[in-house]
């Protein structure tokens, strides 16, 4: 395996990992009457945004020197898990800082959180 199929492996091990945190953090706070934001599900988020934009870059120069070995990603499949993504950073972002979370954001970043998964394993 070549140093770039290497990267993209390891970035693709950092990203499930990465999307998993953000559903375990936010799944911490399932038993609590005051829901918050926990401290690290920006980073995780984060984290996974960049680990997907590298495979995306990576898998498509991979696939440009063996087509065969390395199928292209779809397109469609990675833009709505990076809008999905997007949507769920807004929130973090908007409500880590509160001293409590309505449930309906709550539930909402857990519900986007799974769609993201459910797209990438299905899709």
């Amino acid at each position: 395996m070549t140093a770039l199929g290497w990267v993209n492996n390891i970035s693709l091990i950092v990203h499930i990992l990465s999307v998993v945190g953000i559903l375990v953090l936010l799944l911490t706070q399932a038993t609590k009457k005051s829901r918050v934001i926990p401290v690290g599900t920006l980073h995780a988020a984060l984290t996974a945004l960049v680990a997907g934009g590298l495979m995306v870059g990576i898998r498509n120069s991979l696939h440009g020197q063996d087509a065969v070995k390395w199928e292209e990603f779809d397109q469609a499949k990675v833009g709505v898990k990076f809008l999905i993504l997007g949507v769920i950073i807004y929130l973090i972002v908007k409500y880590q800082k509160r001293a409590e979370v309505k449930t309906a954001v709550w539930l909402s970043l857990i519900g986007l959180t799974i769609a993201n998964i459910l797209i990438a394993v299905l899709w």
